[in-house]
């Protein structure tokens, strides 16, 4: 079974007004019906829609309906017009709007670094329709030296000159992504940039995301209370290199709260790609059981 893709939109609501989010909806080919329960997949910080384009394919094969969107600021969805609602409340907002367009009772959601604690959030709700989460590389605490890393190159607002100055720029910049091939690098580098009024090409993110990251010195981020109220079960994949997932809380979050099932990438830092035949397959089969 191979998988069909849709293009959507759906509006959000800010503050300020509506935007303009765009998500990917791939479901799998033929008369079969999808599993009724869809995945949300959704990325990291700077990134987008198109890093679970592998994953959503995969996942389309074995009868899902995988929706991965943009989020606010990022890839093809609008630029928000105050920079101070680029946060986690307008991003649960957002996401609770496409879950209604889902229009399912339920919802399994994959979610990396950023998105993984979009999904922690929903699912630690009352009534939530998380179903199953799937955590890459993220969890409930976060360590000031990681955030400071992240912080000192988001907000930037790099030009290049051509694609392949792009494709350098992101081998560089995610490399703990883990080991690409060099097609996947050039598929990354098409998909996360924007054309500039002078032909040059920008990165697909609002430069302002960084806003709200960098308004109040940074410190350690603790979730665990948030991470208790988690019901459901839980996977969580991390980088054995990374410095977002710490080795000490990923092995915590195994013993509390939800007691999650842990998988460890040893080629990857913060985050693994999820691109790999032993990544897909473990959220597969983690998602596929009842």
């Amino acid at each position: 079974m191979m998988a069909t893709l849709r293009e959507g939109a759906l509006l959000g609501l800010s503050a300020v007004g509506f935007h303009r989010l765009s998500y990917s909806d791939w479901r799998p080919d033929g008369d079969r019906a999808p599993d009724p329960v869809p995945v949300i997949c959704v990325h990291g910080l700077t990134r987008n829609r198109h890093d679970f384009d592998d994953l959503a394919v995969a996942l389309a094969a074995r009868g899902r309906r995988v929706v991965c969107p943009d989020v606010v600021g990022r890839g093809d969805s609008d630029w928000l017009g105050d920079a101070a609602h680029y946060g986690y409340p307008q991003y649960l907002a957002d996401a609770a709007a496409l879950i209604a367009r889902v229009d399912a009772p339920a919802v399994d959601w994959v979610g990396t670094s950023m998105g993984g604690l979009i999904g922690m959030f929903l699912a630690a709700r009352a009534n939530t329709p998380i179903r199953r989460l799937v955590l890459n590389d993220v969890g409930p605490f976060l360590p000031q030296a990681a955030l400071e890393r992240i912080a000192a190159y988001v907000g930037t607002d790099p030009s290049f000159a051509s694609i392949e100055a792009v494709e350098t720029f992101m081998r560089v910049t995610y490399a703990p992504f883990g080991p690409l091939s060099d097609a996947q690098w050039r598929a990354m580098a098409e998909a996360g940039v924007r054309r500039l009024p002078d032909g040059c090409y920008g990165l697909a993110y609002d430069p302002a995301i960084a806003v709200p990251l960098t308004a109040a010195p940074l410190t350690d981020i603790d979730l665990w209370a948030v991470w208790d109220a988690v019901g459901g079960p839980v996977l969580v994949l991390r980088g054995v290199r990374s410095d977002i997932l710490l080795a000490e809380t990923a092995r915590e979050m195994t013993g509390r709260g939800p007691k999650a099932e842990l998988i460890e990438v040893a080629e990857a830092g913060h985050a693994p790609a999820l691109i790999t035949p032993r990544e897909i397959d473990a959220i597969a089969a983690f998602l596929a059981t009842g």
